[in-house]
């Protein structure tokens, strides 16, 4: 397990590029029939991500458990929200499995014992990427598509920010603890996802970029903004 640490802002700005890479950046999210796993010191944040080729993979595959997280099974005091951003797959929770296309979403309550990924197609596989956050009550393991998510149109073509924020794990969408997931997609032409540029002082943000052609690069800009 990766585990990467709070950092001062002052200190921040004392790194050079290699250091901001190693800090904030996770490179391999995706390595076939394993789980990667890189925790944050920053409100416990905690990202997965699998990709099932050959075997069903579980969550805690080559994790010591109790040793990362000082509990039995992993969401044992944690709830998770997952992605789906490759071929088509499936999801076991507690024995109940849930089929997941490109971009569904299945959110997993605390107290989920065992969880299990699989893919439809070795040469398409499912690629899950996903965050887990500390959580204090249970709620309901829910399944959402593209369809249930809630749609905030933001932005304007002449600010190159035109674009659609997918609500999925939300307030307003269904109940989860703390953890809140969504996913931004950017009109043609636009090139700017959160302008104006602002930070969070109450909740920290984990981004993940996909869809981005192989020719193009992609920049986040990061400090106190001023």
């Amino acid at each position: 397990m990766d585990v990467r640490y709070s950092v001062n802002p002052v200190d921040f700005k004392r790194y050079n590029t290699e250091e901001v890479r190693k800090e904030f950046m996770i490179e391999k999210l995706f390595e076939a029939d394993k789980v990667t796993v890189v925790y944050s010191h920053v409100d416990r944040m905690v990202t997965f991500g699998c990709m099932p080729v050959k075997e069903t993979v579980a969550l805690d595959k080559g994790i010591d458990v109790w040793h990362s997280f000082g509990t039995k099974f992993i969401l044992e005091r944690r709830e998770i929200g997952i992605f789906n951003v490759g071929g088509s797959g499936a999801i076991t929770a507690d024995g109940k499995e849930y089929k997941l296309g490109y971009k569904d979403c299945l959110y997993i309550t605390m107290g989920t014992k065992d969880v299990a990924f699989k893919s439809d197609d070795a040469a398409k596989p499912a690629k899950f990427y996903m965050v887990s956050a500390p959580a204090h009550k249970p709620c309901k393991t829910t399944l959402l598509t593209l369809a249930d998510a809630r749609k905030v149109p933001c932005g304007s073509m002449e600010q190159a920010n035109d674009r659609v924020i997918n609500q999925f794990i939300h307030p307003d969408v269904l109940e989860t603890c703390q953890l809140s997931m969504g996913m931004t997609a950017l009109k043609p032409g636009s090139v700017w996802n959160t302008m104006p540029a602002h930070t969070h002082e109450r909740r920290m943000e984990i981004y993940f970029y996909f869809e981005v052609p192989e020719e193009d690069v992609v920049f986040h800009m990061m400090g106190t903004g001023r």
